[in-house]
């Protein structure tokens, strides 16, 4: 920690007293979440008494919420933002109690600290287990989502990490009633108001303070697009979690259930454009009688959803194409706009989204099992949604009370993030006296 800090002094020289503040800011709350998660363990009773009393201050100052969360909507519309980034920024009544009900099913979930994931006696009398302990300090970088302000907090807290907050500045007054509900929910609890901090989000300097506190920060996770997430994963000396964007392919089968399929596709991509699990293109399979091709795209065009692809492809098939340039095939849209394209069976759709996608979710409709079983098997994804749809790729719908975000790596986490993930591990070996020879 001492080298942490005297190299960030160092660095410091020529900063301007604001920007010298807000590094210091940053820093100072760093160092007292470490401390925290050093000298306070709660009990798993603790624990879920925090998190029901933090679901039910949510829900008790929805409204100060809610009017906290239309100044950053105004702001938002005057800086001309998309519309599903409004969405995603947007909180009411049933979305804040949608947020609280997420704490409520954390409470539920097993405590992962302290648990056993294996273990053995030695010949010689050892007693070994390998024990699920906390990370540590988690830090968390995210866009103009508010609903992961609680979430982290929730999971942070059962699986006995101390969350440190980076929103945007477009959420700022969202993100600092929220922070502070959470934290006067804790001193009430007897617990430091510490446990949740909210980091300054004047500049995006304050993000690289944060992911470069080695020995101060365990981790730190990005959640938003593209842009936040390389930035991140690039920038940091801190161990970091890659939740990568969803460019998500539907593949949809000679052998598929038409009608089946089709509701799929609508409900991948209707149903909330603005998430990273909306489907973002659809692969049709040439073999695919031409009748059918039609009631498909005609269907997402009947849905109000733009069609993007090779437009000589698809010709006879549907009218008012865009033709799809390189960025339609590798870009999530997130609103109603969709990339179709034709392949030859599923080799051909496994070889499109490995190519193409982001390792995040690839749905398949089909009914014969050597076709889902190829595309299990050889589709790069951290899900795989077969005659479902990609929609259901969230922790909530996991079991898992909430999510801190979907891991698109494959070291640690992968997939959405729940208790377990949020967690290392450490070996405990009890002994009687013995010595190695």
């Amino acid at each position: 920690m001492t080298e942490t800090t005297e190299t960030n002094d160092t660095l410091n020289d020529n900063l301007t007293p604001e920007r010298q503040a807000e590094r210091d800011e940053v820093l100072a709350k760093a160092r007292k979440a470490k401390e925290v998660s050093q000298t306070v363990l709660l009990s798993t009773e603790q624990k879920n008494n925090l998190l029901a009393a933090a679901a039910d201050a949510l829900v008790l100052n929805a409204e100060a919420i809610i009017e906290q969360n239309k100044l950053d909507l105004e702001a938002g519309k005057e800086r001309g933002f998309a519309d599903s980034l409004l969405d995603r920024l947007s909180l009411d009544e049933e979305r804040i109690n949608g947020i609280a009900g997420g704490l409520r099913q954390v409470i539920g979930l097993s405590d992962p600290v302290g648990e056993i994931v294996r273990g053995s006696t030695r010949p010689n009398g050892l007693r070994m287990k390998q024990v699920r302990v906390p990370l540590g300090v988690m830090g968390m970088v995210y866009e103009a989502r508010p609903n992961v302000t609680v979430d982290a907090f929730g999971l942070a807290v059962k699986s006995g990490n101390v969350p440190l907050l980076r929103g945007s500045k477009s959420a700022r007054h969202t993100n600092e009633i929220l922070v502070r509900i959470l934290q006067d929910v804790a001193e009430s609890e007897g617990l430091p108001r510490e446990l949740v901090q909210l980091l300054p989000c004047d500049t995006h300097d304050s993000v690289q303070d944060l992911i470069t506190a080695r020995g101060l920060v365990d981790l730190v996770i990005p959640r938003g697009g593209a842009g936040l997430i390389n930035a991140v994963v690039l920038g940091a000396t801190v161990p970091t979690i890659e939740t990568g964007t969803g460019n998500c392919h539907f593949y949809v089968d000679k052998s598929a259930k038409i009608d089946q399929a089709i509701e799929l596709v609508l409900n991948g991509k209707t149903r909330r454009p603005s998430v990273c699990n909306a489907t973002e293109v659809v692969l049709l399979d040439k073999a695919l009688p031409d009748e059918d091709k039609k009631r498909v795209l005609s269907a997402i065009q009947e849905a109000g959803v733009t069609l993007h692809g090779n437009t000589s492809e698809l010709e006879g098939l549907a009218d008012n194409v865009v033709q799809a340039e390189e960025s339609d095939w590798t870009d999530e849209y997130l609103s109603l706009d969709i990339t179709v394209g034709l392949v030859d069976g599923v080799e051909g759709a496994v070889k499109h989204i490995n190519t193409y996608g982001t390792s995040h979710t690839e749905g398949i409709a089909a009914q014969d099992y050597s076709t889902t079983s190829y595309f299990e098997t050889f589709v790069d994804a951290a899900a795989v949604s077969i005659n479902t749809s990609t929609a259901w790729t969230d922790g909530e719908m996991f079991g898992f009370g909430a999510e801190i975000g979907i891991s698109t790596q494959k070291l640690h986490a992968r997939g959405p993030m729940g208790l377990p993930e949020l967690t290392s591990t450490k070996w405990v070996i009890n002994g009687d006296g013995q010595v190695r020879p």
